[in-house]
């Protein structure tokens, strides 16, 4: 049982004033023309660009201390490794490029190098990708748990502590409370680790009280299982926040080297995080909902005012990614939708379509989290059936020779995504080696074939010439 002091809960609010407050505040600056309300006039320094970048990346804080709880450092090898070397090749080989391209968003690139219908496709992927739907659950489920308030009502509190103040100030509002954020989801998860170890010791206990496969990097899981989880990581080259960010920077230099700080921060957090799970099983080993471990955690080791601040630590780490994805979603339904299929349509009208944006994908995921009350299998399918169909034309927009036609480029990404669906459905009828394929393997193998495909046709058709 989970019970909160008149401090906890004064804590709590104040946090929720201070983040609608500065983004309120900050909202003021904002100006009305596509480029400052989309991407705060691409003024981002390198400050704020790492502050955002390490905020927004950890939306799945609940999940991490299930996964860490469950299995053990294998967490970290799965959720935090492969993430670090994928962002580094993003920072060397995409920062700059994007920045240079000085577009907007994704769909931007793909309609410049592919035209307007792949730009269309395009969209409708990135749109589910940055489904907000997932974080607003999280934001909603720890309300109710704090304020006993009901899943519906902590929703549409949920999708008003985060989007409120991005109707007024765009992606500048967005900026400073993800900054704002970043600073209370350290101080939180720092307290709990500092707490735990003068409480029960270092390493000697943490390795005398857990299972042995919870201190191997692989958990004793299987080598496949590992292979699918780098496999996901591999969506960090089309993730719409890294091209959202790259766009916004000053400069290619502050973009690439904002990425590169941003990975000690990642590492950094993920050490405080991954701690703090194996704490929790040594300290609870025979929890019966794992998804609580962090919770649980918090209320046998934390004192009044302490366990506010860690909770107010779970909320930023939360709502700092779910008000980034509700952005998102709201420029792909304003810029890369509306604005690009709406006749006599101008970039006056960005800031409009993307505030409509905003409460169309607000009242979309309220819907979706209401009706799937599970973070895992939201994440689950939207990962496996979508990343693989937009992976290959992004690298290939920013690398010419990677690039084939049109047609096939539209092609690889919706056979990828129905083949992905296919198997999603069909191996559920199957048994054996075959059952345990993940749709997400057989996407990625289908766009890579139609992919290579067009490579070798165009160097067939300019070996002719």
């Amino acid at each position: 049982m989970i019970s909160f002091s008149s401090l906890d809960i004064i804590v709590i609010l104040l946090f929720f004033l201070v983040l609608l407050t500065i983004g309120f505040v900050t909202s003021r600056k904002t100006k009305n023309d596509s480029e400052d309300y989309l991407l705060s006039n691409r003024k981002m320094g390198l400050f704020l660009f790492v502050l955002v970048s390490v905020s927004t990346w950890y939306g799945g804080i609940i999940g991490v201390g299930e996964f860490t709880y469950r299995y053990g450092l294998v967490s970290w090898f799965t959720q935090g490794f492969p993430y670090y070397l994928f962002a580094l090749l993003f920072a060397i080989f995409f920062a700059k490029k994007i920045r240079e391209a000085s577009l907007f968003t994704i769909p931007d690139k793909l309609g410049e190098v592919y035209g307007k219908q792949v730009s269309l496709t395009s969209a409708v992927i990135v749109f589910i990708l940055v489904s907000p739907a997932p974080y607003l659950l999280m934001t909603a489920n720890l309300i109710s748990m704090v304020f006993d308030t009901s899943i519906l009502i902590s929703l549409i509190i949920s999708f008003v502590l985060s989007g409120s103040y991005l109707i007024k100030g765009g992606f500048r509002s967005n900026i400073y409370a993800d900054a704002f954020q970043f600073f209370v989801m350290f101080a939180g998860f720092i307290i709990i680790l500092v707490v735990s170890f003068l409480s029960f010791g270092g390493f000697d206990f943490i390795k005398q009280n857990l299972p042995e496969t919870h201190l191997s990097i692989t958990g004793g899981t299987s080598p496949a299982f590992i292979i699918v989880w780098f496999l996901i990581a591999l969506w960090t080259f089309a993730d719409p926040g890294f091209h959202q960010r790259a766009y916004a920077a000053k400069s290619g230099t502050i973009a690439r080297n904002g990425i590169l700080i941003s990975i000690m921060f990642f590492a950094l957090f993920d050490f405080l995080t991954t701690s703090t799970g194996l704490y929790a099983k040594a300290v609870l080993p025979e929890l019966s909902q794992p998804m609580m471990a962090y919770p649980l955690f918090a209320e046998k080791v934390l004192g009044s005012g302490l366990k506010g601040i860690f909770y107010a630590a779970m909320f930023a780490t939360i709502i700092s990614t779910l008000n980034s994805f509700l952005f998102l979603s709201a420029t792909t339904i304003g810029r890369d939708f509306i604005f690009r299929v709406k006749r006599n349509s101008n970039e006056e009208n960005i800031k409009s379509y993307t505030i409509i944006g905003i409460i169309i994908s607000g009242i979309i995921s309220i819907i979706i989290a209401y009706l799937i009350p599970s973070v895992v299998e939201i994440w689950y399918t939207i990962g496996s059936l979508f990343i693989p169909g937009i992976i290959m034309p992004v690298i290939s927009a920013y690398y010419p020779r990677l690039r084939i036609s049109s047609k096939l480029i539209i092609a690889e990404i919706v056979f990828t995504v129905s083949i992905s669906m296919m198997w999603f459905n069909f191996r559920k009828s199957l048994s054996g080696v075959l059952s345990e394929i993940e749709p997400m393997i057989i996407g990625l193998f289908v766009a890579v074939l139609i992919h290579t495909f067009g490579l070798l046709r165009k160097s067939v058709s300019l070996n002719k010439r």
